[in-house]
């Protein structure tokens, strides 16, 4: 009786046991189809599909996009440097260097003769005109000084915009040249067709005097306009023009100083002669000049 008791129930038992694991492994089954979604590869189909359409190519991103293209203008650009100018002020020191050092004695007379109203002065003159190799290698100095000096300027205005720099000094530097050389021929005649030799020897003592002392002034100016920008270069370059005005009214004074001297002139005949052989041709050769640098650029 005790043994089928113990029968029975344990197969209750074991029923009930039974029943709960069936019901758990439903429950378990019922969440997993609930919250699990079906297992299927959606990744390829989905990208097949945006790849097929326009939508994809369409679309806006974040770091670009292919309906509003971006125009970019590209401008031509000319370099710019100044290594021409570089070369052109070291030639130019390396010469005066030269120059001063085969001469040592021209430039303290040279400015002793200009500046100084001395019993030597005449005698000083006699012997810078005897000396015409330190004279003529001081003039070229001049002319190649001022071509620079002239150069920088016309590029500092924008008036070139096409030559290269090399080639404007060399047209400057022709420009003095033959201003400076007609004035020397046309003295000379005037002189020997009204026996007025000494008188026109001591005006051109006095020009050329000026030309060599403004060459040797304009050199650190030169230096200065070639490495520096903005207001640094309007006052190098208005300190020059101030320099240059100067020397050229003291040339003017000194002149009919010397010829006063040799020759009875009234000053108004002097003035008439600055403006017609003095200011007029250098404001042809500027109109001149401006107008073949226009047409260039």
């Amino acid at each position: 009786m005790k043994d089928s008791l113990l029968h029975n129930s344990f197969l209750r038992t074991s029923d009930s046991l039974r029943l709960d694991s069936v019901r758990l492994a439903s429950l378990q089954a019922d969440s997993l189809s609930k919250v699990l979604p079906p297992v299927r590869d959606t990744i390829r189909p989905a990208l097949q599909h945006a790849l097929n359409s326009d939508s994809f190519l369409l679309r806006k991103r974040l770091f670009f996009t292919f309906t509003d293209p971006v125009r970019y203008t590209v401008s031509e650009r000319k370099w710019e440097g100044k290594d021409t100018v570089f070369y052109a002020v070291v030639a130019l020191l390396l010469l005066f260097a030269l120059i001063k050092n085969a001469f040592p004695r021209y430039l303290p007379d040279l400015y002793s003769a200009y500046f100084r109203t001395t019993v030597r002065q005449k005698q000083i003159k006699e012997q810078l005109v005897q000396n015409p190799l330190p004279s003529l290698f001081f003039n070229l100095f001049f002319v190649l000084s001022a071509a620079v000096f002239v150069s920088q300027l016309i590029q500092q205005f924008g008036y070139n915009d096409r030559l290269p720099f090399f080639e404007l000094v060399l047209y400057s530097a022709g420009g003095i040249a033959a201003v400076y050389a007609a004035k020397f021929l046309l003295l000379k005649f005037f002189g020997w067709v009204f026996q007025l030799s000494e008188a026109t020897d001591a005006y051109l003592f006095v020009v050329f005097s000026t030309n060599k002392i403004l060459g040797i002034f304009l050199l650190p100016f030169t230096v200065l306009l070639a490495f520096t920008y903005g207001g640094a270069n309007a006052s190098i370059v208005t300190l020059s023009v101030v320099l240059v005005l100067a020397l050229f009214i003291y040339r003017y004074f000194l002149a009919f100083i010397s010829i006063n001297h040799l020759v009875r002139i009234n000053l108004f005949h002097f003035l008439l002669y600055l403006a017609a052989f003095e200011v007029l041709p250098l404001l042809l050769i500027n109109k001149l000049l401006f107008t073949i640098l226009r047409e260039i650029a």
